[in-house]
């Protein structure tokens, strides 16, 4: 028996097959171009275990509908990226494969992957946000083993945060909102503040410590309103170093108030090597939707 796990971005998707035990078997990374031909590569290359398949996970960039009595549950709604606003995504999955199909943001997906680990690895975690920071931003949390969020899925991505005073002239790049936390600290705005890539930009930069105080103040608002029981960021933009600086301006912002006990501890790397956090919580997903 196999689980398949679908980690769909905005720059690549990554296909997964794996068994119970979360181990991955064999997988492939799909760049993400059109649906009908990135969607098209997905079900080409699950075909092959079409036999051995037993459901699929699927966690995808949004906003997507997860309210199971629309019409448009499964679709990709109006996304900002180019040519996936208002796509079904579960639809041809399910007609091609018709398997049980878990599905939810990518956030979501990599928040249940670290969740997960966090019971195998034996550490006390009832309650967890997960921060992506890439291509985009978001963030999923996990409370007792379900997701927060009825009428949708959060978009913490696009919270309003205070301006850094060296930062006041970036009008940041959202399309919906200019200087929300994504317009703000997600990768393409590397190229637009400096006119480069985020991996030509040397963490001595001062735009470093710039994007370090947004994102301390969305852990800060984080832990203020749900007080989980740590707080996990990846994505591309996120490095251990970055994180260093984030933890600094967390403490100064926080100010002792509330007791979130060793820092080290509460804002961390996620558990999952290479971003890998996503598909573990596909195949967790895929497995709880087969056995409902």
């Amino acid at each position: 028996m196999l689980l398949g796990s679908i980690e769909a971005g905005g720059t690549k998707f990554v296909c997964a097959v794996g068994n119970e035990d979360y181990r991955i078997k064999d997988s492939k990374i799909i760049k993400t171009t059109t649906p009908e031909e990135t969607i098209g590569q997905c079900i080409d290359w699950f075909d092959q275990y079409r036999d051995q398949l037993k459901a699929l996970g699927v966690a995808s960039f949004g906003p997507i509908e997860i309210r199971q009595n629309s019409p448009k549950y499964g679709f990709i709604t109006n996304t900002p990226k180019k040519h996936w606003a208002n796509t079904d995504f579960v639809g041809p999955l399910k007609k091609y494969f018709n398997l049980p199909i878990a599905w939810t943001t990518d956030v979501n997906g990599s928040a249940y992957g670290e969740y997960v680990l966090a019971t195998l690895f034996n550490q006390q975690v009832s309650s967890l946000i997960y921060y992506t920071i890439g291509t985009g931003v978001g963030a999923g949390e996990v409370v007792d083993g379900h997701f927060v969020g009825e009428l949708g899925h959060p978009e913490v991505g696009h919270i309003r945060v205070k301006r850094h005073p060296d930062d006041l002239d970036f009008s940041g790049i959202c399309p919906y909102h200019g200087d929300c936390l994504e317009g703000l600290v997600s990768g393409p705005t590397f190229p637009a503040r400096l006119g480069i890539s985020g991996r030509q930009v040397p963490l001595t930069d001062h735009v470093w410590d710039i994007m370090a105080y947004y994102v301390a103040q969305a852990a800060l608002d984080s832990t203020l309103m749900f007080r989980p029981d740590k707080l996990v960021f990846g994505g591309g933009v996120v490095s251990e170093n970055f994180l260093k600086k984030v933890r600094r301006e967390f403490q100064k912002l926080l100010n002792g108030y509330v007791d979130v006990g060793e820092v080290d501890d509460y804002l961390t790397m996620p558990l999952a090597k290479n971003n890998g956090s996503a598909t573990i919580g596909n195949f967790a997903l895929a497995l709880k939707e087969m056995n409902q």
